[in-house]
């Protein structure tokens, strides 16, 4: 099921998102699902919005406008490589980020005819859709989420039982995860978020 609009806006019904910080990058997120999966990929130990404008400079560097994920997994994998290792890097561990690129677009391929959208166009309910985005190469189980959180409250995609499918990440007003960064405040606040998490431990053992 997909709702009719997300709540951040849209330009011709397509989502306008705020998470690259950067114009054409979050254009291309915008209208292209495969560029917005492709984004969230490397979006662990690395910085959000690079991880997220990294679809941008994939495309241009392939000279297309739009990714297409038959393209991608038939492409000779050391060329892919050699695109992502820039300069600049598309990820700090470029080599292997090139194969798990590949390796989901594969995948969409063989399961979904290589339209990205396909994964959650005819989703019956959230988990559903989480269950097929973690079959995603590269998409553990709290990535997932994530992405679900991410859909549901930016992309408009909103089956029954989303937010539930999400946890904490699909809760309305929270600064959690990508899926709430809707311009530079926002990204300042879920990165306080982050480093807030990283420190509690080193908190907790301290007061013991």
């Amino acid at each position: 099921m997909i709702a009719p609009g997300p709540p951040y806006g849209t330009i011709s019904g397509v989502p306008t998102l705020r998470i690259a910080q950067d114009d054409a990058a979050d254009e291309l997120l915008s209208r292209d699902p495969l560029a917005l999966v492709i984004g969230m990929l490397p979006d662990q130990q690395f910085p959000m919005e690079r991880a997220f404008a990294a679809p941008r400079l994939l495309a241009d560097r392939l000279g297309v406008d739009t990714l297409d994920a038959a393209a991608l997994a038939g492409v000779d994998p050391e060329q892919l490589t050699r695109v992502f290792q820039g300069p600049p890097a598309l990820h700090r561990y470029p080599g292997s980020m090139a194969r798990r690129t590949q390796d989901l677009c594969r995948l969409l391929v063989e399961r979904y005819g290589g339209r990205t959208e396909a994964l959650w166009a005819d989703a019956p309910d959230g988990a559903t859709l989480l269950k097929r985005i973690g079959e995603l190469p590269g998409f553990g189980a709290q990535k997932s989420k994530i992405f679900v959180a991410l859909l549901g409250k930016q992309y408009g995609v909103t089956p029954p039982g989303w937010r539930e499918a999400a946890g904490a990440y699909g809760e309305d007003g929270s600064r959690r995860s990508v899926a709430d960064i809707t311009g530079p405040e926002s990204l300042a606040d879920v990165r306080r978020f982050k480093q807030e998490q990283k420190e509690a431990p080193k908190a907790a053992r301290a007061g013991t």
